[in-house]
């Protein structure tokens, strides 16, 4: 099980997403590992997203590498060649989201557990690889609205536009998780891989095509005036 740790709110830094590269590295390399449950040591977060009081501090070369670091780290998580499931016990916002996305399966706690990509009110474009991996999930139509308007979602409109695989009692939600992993985990592999590795190669190849490009106008948005002071606002109210 891999677990998301940082505070509170388990906001996205580069410290944690190195961390969680170097565990994906390793859980792809170990025969013994048969799949991958991503979790949340926080009852209030499974990840409020970036670290934007941290990144905020960042000039445009650190902010590059950060997020050049998390677009290697979400396109490991969805193209390992394992099942992975997303325990989602509590709220997923902007790039905790993605990262949740990024797994095969969501299993989401029923109750206040808010789920969505909200980048556009923060004036900043939705990550490249986190539309693909949108629209390869919900479908273009769906990826379209969730996207175009940034809300965050209660569990059973998770499950009707198809993020959530699955709602759950709170205290459900790792026990039934570790069970599809298991259940999955337990299929022949080479057979596992070559479906998966089917069915993330589109998305692969989109996001090598537009990846540089998508990027330049990321960060061409954060650091704009406007947004910086979207984001300044944003950040107050954080409470780790």
């Amino acid at each position: 099980m891999l677990e998301l740790s940082n505070g509170v709110v388990n906001a996205i830094d580069l410290e944690l997403v190195e961390a969680l590269a170097r565990s994906i590295d390793s859980a792809r390399e170990d025969p013994e590992i048969t799949s991958v449950v991503l979790a949340t040591a926080s009852d209030k977060f499974f990840s409020i997203g970036f670290d934007v009081p941290e990144l905020l501090r960042l000039d445009r070369s650190g902010m590059t590498e950060f997020v050049s670091a998390f677009d290697d780290l979400c396109l490991s998580l969805f193209a390992l060649p394992k099942p992975t499931v997303a325990a989602v016990t509590a709220h997923a916002i902007a790039g905790g989201c993605i990262l949740a996305l990024c797994c095969d399966y969501r299993m989401v706690s029923c109750g206040r557990c808010l789920m969505g990509l909200n980048e556009v009110r923060l004036g900043v474009p939705l990550p490249l690889l986190a539309q693909l991996v949108l629209g390869s999930v919900v479908g273009d139509r769906r990826a379209r609205d969730v996207a175009y308007f940034g809300d965050l979602y209660e569990p059973e409109e998770l499950l009707r536009l198809g993020i959530a695989d699955a709602v759950l009692e709170p205290e459900r939600i790792l026990e039934e998780s570790m069970e599809k992993a298991r259940s999955l985990g337990s299929l022949p592999r080479e057979a596992f891989t070559g479906i998966k590795e089917a069915r993330v190669d589109r998305v692969e190849r989109e996001f090598a095509e537009g990846r540089d490009r998508t990027r330049e106008r990321f960060l061409d948005c954060w650091f704009s005036d406007e947004t910086r002071s979207r984001l300044e606002e944003a950040a107050a109210k954080v409470t780790r």
